[in-house]
């Protein structure tokens, strides 16, 4: 467990809710319908999943209301403004992860670990925002939102979460990064994801 994982995981969430909410943001009309690193879903579907499962995160911490569509079957239709949609579960999100104390050691979450120590709750948060705003980004064209820093934090939250989640189907097999890899490019290959993924393949 690194220390500048577990001195900023409130930064880390923070950033990735704004690498999700601009890639989101900066996705044009014709781009809803493209394919994406999640097989077989569109980037309607990954915004979809992305977005409940910040409201699970909410959900479980605070008790109030889970996802009204299953985050792992997305319809892909989605009715009103996409960047409405997803600020609404991003300020729930913010808001319940508020109440947690730093030192909190059993916080509440959806994911089969149960409660967590709020460094790697609000660290698997995290992940799972910045990893579907990467998603977003290369299926239209975007720029990589995840930066190098960032992604060698929350390869210390991958490592210490991500195994299980796996048998769920939330992550594919891990791919071999090579020994020259960047640290996002690393994160990536270890939850399942080619850093040099485009949509023709």
């Amino acid at each position: 467990m690194s220390e500048n994982t577990v001195g900023n995981w409130r930064g880390l969430l923070a950033e990735a809710h704004d690498a999700l909410r601009r890639t989101v943001a900066a996705v044009g009309p014709d781009g809803w319908n493209l394919p994406t690193p999640c097989e077989k879903w569109s980037v309607t579907q990954v915004l979809q999943h992305a977005t409940g499962d910040q409201i699970a995160f909410a959900a479980a911490i605070t008790g109030g209301a889970w996802p009204s569509e299953d985050p792992f079957a997305p319809s892909g239709r989605l009715d009103g403004d996409p960047v409405a949609y997803l600020a609404r579960a991003l300020e729930t999100s913010a808001a319940a992860w508020a109440g947690v104390g730093d030192g909190d050691e059993g916080v509440p979450t959806p994911l089969p670990h149960g409660p967590l120590p709020a460094w790697l709750a609000g660290g698997a948060c995290a992940l799972d925002a910045a990893v579907h705003a990467w998603d977003i980004a290369v299926a239209t064209g975007q720029p990589s939102p995840l930066s190098e820093e960032a992604a060698r934090s929350l390869m210390t939250v991958a490592a210490a979460v991500v195994e299980p989640l796996r048998a769920y189907g939330a992550y594919a097999p891990a791919l071999d990064a090579g020994p020259e890899a960047g640290e996002a490019a690393a994160l990536l290959s270890y939850l399942g994801r080619c850093p040099t993924w485009t949509p023709a393949g």
